[in-house]
């Protein structure tokens, strides 16, 4: 999963020059590398796992995203298809890779905790299919805004969550949010298209603009209905039930974070 999305929206803004720019972007991938890390440890796997909730949550976590760099996976292998270009089908079989380099991480993981990785998945394999269904792409943009947008705010998701987890499993959920390279491959390729056809742009931030409308729908769905997951998104394993204020504070710091990335896209959100 590609989630230095950050780092190319700072890296398309502004006027810095070339130097100023190579800074910013550094400093972004810097702050995303990190993220995660602002608050103090609540221990490491060991200690956290023996309350049952907790540990309830961290596999919903894992399975989740397990199933998600899996889905990425297949969703850049078929985008692959849409290349024009040798290079670009290329670069985008290397992302591919990287992505089930993640998968299998998370795989391993589930089973070390004496979790069954295919039943850690499964409650997320209809939510995840039913937005890739409503959401396929017409064509190589739509394709490359939708890996984009898509890995941005599932990024998100997880750096909220990131900073309520034990060291271990912290390391490992920042580790797979590793950057793939997709985040500047799609900037720079909508970018151009763009700029050879302006026209482009209204069609593409349609269509943004509907990707964060489905994403959003299917995120709240899963944390709606998974209890251990969304007591650990509202503020740790020690708190019960479901705060529909709290989850929707987060979801509106991920939706300001996509206004951004369309912006750095080119595209009005």
């Amino acid at each position: 999963m590609d989630t230095h999305g950050d780092a190319a929206v700072t890296a398309a803004e502004g006027k810095a020059g070339p130097d100023e720019g190579t800074a910013q972007t550094g400093a972004t991938v810097e702050a995303a590398e990190t993220a995660g890390t602002g608050r103090e440890s609540i221990g490491d796997w060991a200690k956290c796992s023996a309350d049952p909730h907790y540990r309830d949550a961290v596999v919903d976590l894992l399975g989740a995203l397990a199933y998600g760099e899996l889905s990425a996976f297949e969703r850049l292998a078929e985008d692959a298809k849409l290349a024009p270009s040798l290079a670009d089908k290329a670069a985008l079989a290397e992302m591919a890779s990287a992505e089930f380099h993640h998968y299998r991480l998370l795989r391993d993981r589930l089973a070390a905790v004496d979790a069954d990785p295919e039943q850690s998945m499964r409650p997320f394999v209809e939510p995840l299919d039913s937005f890739h269904r409503m959401t396929a792409p017409a064509d190589w943009l739509e394709g490359l805004v939708k890996a984009f947008v898509g890995d941005a705010i599932a990024a998100d998701f997880y750096r909220e969550v990131a900073v309520r987890l034990d060291d271990d499993t912290r390391d490992l959920v920042l580790g797979v949010m590793a950057d793939t390279g997709h985040a500047q491959f799609a900037v720079a390729k909508v970018r151009s298209a763009i700029d050879r056809e302006p026209r482009v742009g209204g069609r593409l931030a349609l269509w943004g603009r509907r990707l964060m409308g489905e994403a959003l729908s299917q995120a709240q769905r899963v944390v709606a209905e998974r209890d251990a997951l969304s007591n650990l998104l509202i503020g740790g394993a020690e708190v019960r039930g479901f705060d529909l204020v709290e989850v929707g504070k987060m979801f509106n710091r991920i939706t300001e974070a996509h206004t951004k990335r369309m912006a750095a896209l080119g595209l009005a959100s």
